[in-house]
């Protein structure tokens, strides 16, 4: 999840000039929420420089507000200036001590710069006060996936899908879980309930190709890696050459079942 969805809503865009909207002769000033809202538009657009002066337009007109504090932080870690993303996550803390989303926000931030052992702590703050946010269990469990720790990692992503049934995210990295311990079949399952929830998931098809591939069920191996490319995948051209003779028309020959395409897990 990126941080940036805590922001749910985005309203028409009007023209600022000077801290005033004009409307023929008149200037009507702008109000809170017009500040915030610019400031949301100016970071979607990449101009951080803006993003940060609305940003901290509102919370002159408002010091506590949360959502303000919480977006400052994330605009000044997309610049790089992390002591002051802290910060702000920080002072959003101060004035709700029970704001899981900063301590996820640090989870983050801290994942980013490849500080996982920091950002464990910050994920598990955020879970012990909101037991349901699929986002920080989901980040955990990849960073456990990613220390190798998969008993750990198979533990967050299961729960996520009992917290949401309909999570193909959750199933997809279960899939990844079954699949690193050997467990192809349950990895199957798994992929395949992702892509019943959500047809249009790339990646599913993409893992599920290469695993047909090393089952030598080629039809669906050439199924799932010609959806996946369809839906925006960037195939690995040797996966394709290797797909090639078993294509309809082409003659068919043994390959050795060896330098196939890696999947990288996200």
């Amino acid at each position: 999840m990126r941080k940036w969805a805590w922001i749910t809503s985005v309203l028409f865009l009007l023209t600022a000039c000077g801290g005033t909207l004009k409307t023929g002769q008149i200037y009507i000033p702008l109000t809170l929420d017009d500040h915030l809202r610019l400031a949301f538009e100016a970071a979607e657009r990449g101009n951080l420089e803006e993003a940060v002066r609305e940003y901290k337009v509102v919370l002159k007109m408002d010091p506590k507000h949360l959502k303000a504090h919480l977006n400052l932080g994330i605009v000044y870690g997309r610049q790089g200036e992390f002591k002051k993303e802290f910060s702000e996550y920080k002072k959003a803390l101060s004035i709700e001590p029970n704001l899981a989303e900063a301590y996820y926000n640090m989870g983050v931030s801290y994942s980013e710069r490849g500080d996982l052992k920091e950002a464990i702590p910050q994920y598990q703050k955020a879970l012990k006060i909101n037991p349901n946010y699929i986002e920080a269990r989901t980040n955990l469990g990849n960073i456990y996936f990613r220390q190798n720790k998969l008993d750990e990692a198979f533990a967050e992503y299961q729960k996520t899908v009992e917290i949401n049934p309909m999570y193909a995210h959750g199933y997809y990295n279960l899939g990844n879980v079954y699949r690193q311990k050997g467990k192809v079949e349950e990895a199957i399952t798994s992929f395949q309930r992702a892509l019943e929830i959500n047809p249009r998931y790339a990646e599913a098809h993409y893992i599920l190709a290469v695993i047909y591939y090393e089952r030598k069920n080629f039809p669906l191996a050439i199924q799932h890696c010609d959806q996946a490319g369809k839906l925006g995948i960037v195939v690995d051209p040797k996966f394709l050459e290797l797909l090639k003779p078993y294509r309809s028309g082409s003659p068919q020959k043994e390959v050795p079942q060896k330098g196939f395409p890696g999947v990288l897990f996200p």
